[in-house]
This record gives C-alpha cells, structure tokens and sequence, in this order.
C-alpha cells in the first residue's frame, strides 16, 4: 500500500467511536493519566484541525490539534497520532502529519507541541525544547517535550502549557 491510497477528510461526529477504539488499542488506560491527555481534555481538538486517513472505508488513523497558551503564545498541542496496526508503515501517520501542520500553519498560531519521540517527529521540523522553556502541568520527559515553530518567532512561548479554551470561541 502507498500513500495514495490513503483518503484525508476533516474527522466526522461519524469516525467518534472508531477513532477512540483506534486509541483504547494503541494507548491503552493509561492514557487519560499522562499529562498531554490531560491539557487536552480539558479544550478538546479544534475541528478544523482534525483529521482522519481512510483507506477502502476503514479507519487507517487520525490526527487531532488542540489548543494551548504558553505563557502569551497561542499553540496547539498534537495527539494524539495513531495509526491503525494494520495500516502501520504505510505512509497514513505521515500524511496526516503533514496535513495537520500545512493547515495549523495558515492560522494564527505559534507553534506546535507534543509529547512524543523525537526520531519520528524530527522529519516533520520539530525540535526539542530547550530546557525549562517549556512546561507541561504534569509529569513528562523532557526529551520528549518537543516544538514545532510556525512562524519566525516562538520566543513568547515561554512558561506552563495550559489549555486555551477561548480558541474554541473565535
């Protein structure tokens, strides 16, 4: 399978209970306890910003951005990415990523954060953050505190992750 085989569209009230299937399987319980999950839950992903892939009518995966405040920077924390185990290596995790940061970069953010492994997500542009630049509210690896810049300037993203539910109101 190549990656044209994969059909992007905005996610659907209609792909809610494969998508969080696709999550129980590829996180497990422990994810309402990791800290991403928790700034997350708190705004939700902007619809805008969320994804699917699509192959022969599955779900191959999705991609959701939610947004956050940095101190005064307006970003958007990733996840999550999953990808279906069938369809793993095929290009969907890919093409999603590449979808959600081409349109996170025509609106008025920032950048993006994640929390995740920096040898997948360097292909896409994302750094690591410099120690104590950023925080999330919770306990994670700094190594795998990453930042993708959308803009020429991300030195206002300094401080605490903190979800900015006002972005779901303009």
């Amino acid at each position: 399978m190549c990656q044209s085989e994969f059909q992007l569209t905005p996610e659907l009230p209609l792909h809610f209970d494969a998508i969080e299937q696709l999550h129980r399987d590829a996180f497990g319980p422990g994810r309402f306890a990791r800290t991403a999950f928790r700034v997350r839950e708190a705004v939700g992903p902007l619809p805008e910003l969320s994804y699917v892939a699509l192959s022969g009518g599955y779900l191959a995966g999705s991609v959701r951005l939610s947004p956050v405040k940095v101190g005064i920077c307006k970003a958007l924390l990733l996840g999550p990415l999953a990808v279906h185990p069938d369809f793993k290596n095929k290009g969907a995790g890919q093409l999603l990523m590449q979808k959600a940061i081409e349109e996170a970069k025509s609106l008025s953010f920032c950048a993006i954060l994640l929390v995740g492994d920096y040898d997948y997500y360097k292909r896409f542009g994302f750094q690591r953050v410099p120690m104590g630049q950023i925080t999330m509210p919770g306990p994670v690896d700094p190594g795998r505190l990453l930042v993708l810049p959308l803009g020429e300037d991300v030195s206002q993203c300094l401080g605490v992750v903190q979800a900015d539910t006002s972005a779901l109101l303009s």
